[in-house]
């Protein structure tokens, strides 16, 4: 296996995932859950974040050209929806639990766009495209579930904040979170339109 593919796969991910960075969200979105509830939700996704990232490793380009899709529509449609979330966050709309559903905040918006979103499936499939080989297939494969593992554990033990911080500290961090989802969004989208300006100026 190769050490070096290996590291250089692990702390790119890690490095775009962000699992500290995650952790406010990750708490915004589940703090007022049970403790059985919010750890279901990590697991659950991750192993979401996990699915689509080998998904668009493996078929990553068949699966957008089919759909004839670019990587910045992708990138926008992940800035809207993160836009949505941190518009709830913000409002103060997610801070009732009943009206919350664990495995709907697992998958959406935590799984993806979040853990599994546009800079990790692109950073992966330009990293399968650039293998040479079984060995670099299997190099890349280890770093992305070490990357999901680190998450997940980052995430699990999150609980521990929330007894810490108590509701009145979940709510504050909840607004910060809302904010800093928004900028995450707006950052995308931003990103997205610079792709598509400069791709058209390039087929101009």
């Amino acid at each position: 296996m190769d050490l070096k593919l290996f590291g250089e796969v692990f702390v790119t991910l890690l490095v775009i995932v962000d699992p500290p960075g995650m952790m406010p969200i990750f708490l915004a979105l589940t703090g007022p859950l049970p403790a059985r509830d919010r750890n279901r939700a990590a697991w659950q996704a991750v192993a979401l974040a996990l699915g689509v990232i080998v998904i668009f490793a493996v078929a990553g380009q068949k699966i957008l050209a089919y759909l004839h899709v670019d990587l910045p529509a992708l990138q926008a449609a992940g800035g809207l929806l993160l836009v949505l979330v941190a518009l709830e966050l913000l409002t103060g709309k997610a801070d009732d639990p009943s009206q919350q559903v664990t495995s709907n905040i697992a998958l959406v918006p935590l799984g993806t766009p979040l853990l599994a979103g546009p800079g990790a499936i692109v950073a992966t499939m330009l990293f399968v495209q650039q293998a040479g080989g079984v060995t670099d297939y299997v190099a890349i494969a280890l770093a992305i579930v070490a990357v999901m593992v680190a998450v997940w554990v980052v995430l699990r033990f999150s609980g521990g904040i929330v007894k810490v911080l108590r509701p009145g500290g979940i709510e504050v961090l909840t607004r910060i979170a809302g904010l800093l989802l928004a900028a995450i969004a707006v950052q995308l989208i931003a990103d997205a339109i610079a792709a598509f300006v400069t791709e058209y100026l390039n087929n101009a």
